[in-house]
């Protein structure tokens, strides 16, 4: 299979090219780093439309910007890493102006967050805590379960989630509140400390 002499270059020799306006030196660089703009862009938009339209404008800006990158201030990788989220970041700010998330799909489940220390889960490990998160969600009913599975887990938007489920948006804020204060209420009797230190509202926001 035909390999692009390119592809063995470092990131600078890159960069260079396309200073140079080398044609193949951006699409070079987009398989290299698409994935990872993409995953920025995703956890910050919470969108795959908007996020997949974020990739191409941060590569893009990349090519308009190609002449900024200064090697002493760091590396390619992290000055797209930049890119990506500074763009993202303020596109979240635009379509938040806009209405365009739920102002109450927050993120009610923080304290359960993948990345949060095990001093934040009350000593647990990451895979005891995973545990009781499983084990609170065989306590939901199967529309509950299935969109706080999609709302919160894989970032849909609740219209999303209606659309998906075939099931009218009413009907799914329901289905999405409820089942967290249930699974919020199941954690809470059983770490109590943890939900009323970080959660003091747990009884009173999900309704």
């Amino acid at each position: 299979m035909y390999s692009h002499p390119l592809r063995k270059q470092s990131d600078q020799e890159i960069i260079r090219q396309l200073r140079a306006g080398v044609p193949d030196a951006l699409s070079i660089l987009f398989d290299r780093y698409y994935r990872l703009v993409l995953s920025v862009a995703l956890r910050i938009l919470h969108d795959h439309g908007e996020a997949e339209d974020m990739m191409q404008e941060v590569f893009l800006e990349i090519y308009r910007d190609v002449e900024k990158f200064d090697p002493t201030r760091g590396s390619v990788k992290m000055w797209i890493l930049q890119h990506a989220y500074h763009r993202s970041l303020n596109r979240r700010r635009y379509l938040k102006v806009r209405g365009f998330y739920d102002p109450r799909q927050t993120s009610l489940l923080g304290a359960w967050d993948s990345d949060s220390s095990s001093n934040d889960r009350d000593g647990l490990t990451q895979k005891e805590w995973e545990a009781v998160i499983t084990s609170g969600f065989k306590m939901l009913g199967e529309k509950e379960r299935k969109t706080v599975e999609l709302a919160y887990f894989k970032g849909l938007l609740l219209k999303e989630v209606a659309d998906q489920m075939r099931e009218p948006l009413p009907n799914v804020r329901n289905y999405y509140y409820r089942g967290l204060k249930k699974l919020r209420s199941f954690v809470n009797e059983r770490h109590p400390r943890h939900m009323s230190a970080r959660n003091p509202e747990v009884t009173s926001d999900a309704k």
